[in-house]
């Protein structure tokens, strides 16, 4: 089985560079991020078209999470337990939906970006990963072999070598202290990250800003993750990073990331 996790950064101007990937890449999975559109405006069609069945969740213009699978796809759950809110009044985010695919428990996660130290959202976003990491907890103290894999955008880069000047981070959010916590205790909890003992850094990255030249410049951050629960870790053969999918006309600024598991 191959799963792989995607900030598409917006389907609909993506459409066809996402439907191509998959056809090249012979994934069976794809967790997708940053949809950016209504379930109404999602081009499901264009997925049935090549023999995959689509989870999406989306609210508006922004945010927007999804699943597809070609090898199952059940119990489509919207968000995870205690998620919290954001807003005046607060409310949901299009920010989580989960599937069971081919028996693995698939999470395609949005992470709040926390826009600036200090600022509120930098809260919710450390809630939000301290809930998740509540969630995640319970779900393997209630099956200690249970398959989940935590997928997505995650804009947390846990260490130093997840960026490619430490110094430019200084007094940023992605590497504060408290968000790389915050992700470490998700791993602590027991999910691994499955694809950096494949794709080993320093100058491996997922995602690169669109402005000042930061892709050909390597300027870039590995802030995407496909983290799994131990029976799930047991499985992984290999991952990769394809970062040729960052380029060329029309790329999202995230490129896919690819996870091989043995069946």
């Amino acid at each position: 089985m191959r799963l792989a996790t995607w900030n598409v950064n917006s389907v609909r101007a993506r459409v066809d560079r996402v439907i191509s990937w998959i056809g090249r890449s012979d994934v069976d999975v794809v967790a997708m991020q940053e949809t950016k559109c209504r379930d109404d405006q999602f081009p499901e069609d264009r997925f049935k078209e090549i023999g995959y069945e689509v989870a999406h969740h989306g609210l508006s213009q922004w945010n927007g999470v999804a699943i597809a699978s070609r090898v199952g796809l059940e119990d489509v759950t919207i968000g995870f337990p205690g998620m919290p809110r954001w807003g005046e009044p607060a409310a949901a985010e299009a920010r989580a939906v989960g599937a069971t695919c081919a028996g693995v428990r698939v999470w395609s996660l949005y992470v709040p970006n926390g826009r600036a130290l200090g600022d509120p959202h930098l809260t919710y976003k450390l809630d939000w990963l301290g809930r998740l990491r509540d969630a995640g907890a319970g779900w393997l103290a209630a099956d200690p072999h249970a398959q989940v894999a935590l997928c997505g955008d995650w804009n947390v880069a846990p260490t130093d070598e997840d960026v490619w000047d430490p110094e430019f981070f200084v007094g940023r959010t992605h590497t504060s202290p408290e968000e790389r916590a915050a992700f470490n205790a998700i791993v602590e909890a027991g999910f691994a990250d499955v694809v950096r003992p494949h794709a080993p850094g320093p100058g491996v990255y997922t995602y690169w800003d669109y402005t000042q030249l930061s892709f050909p410049k390597r300027r870039g951050m590995r802030i995407d993750f496909a983290l799994a629960s131990p029976a799930l870790a047991a499985r992984v053969t290999g991952a990769y990073i394809d970062r040729e999918e960052r380029k060329g006309k029309g790329a999202s600024d995230h490129a896919p990331v690819v996870v091989e598991l043995a069946e």
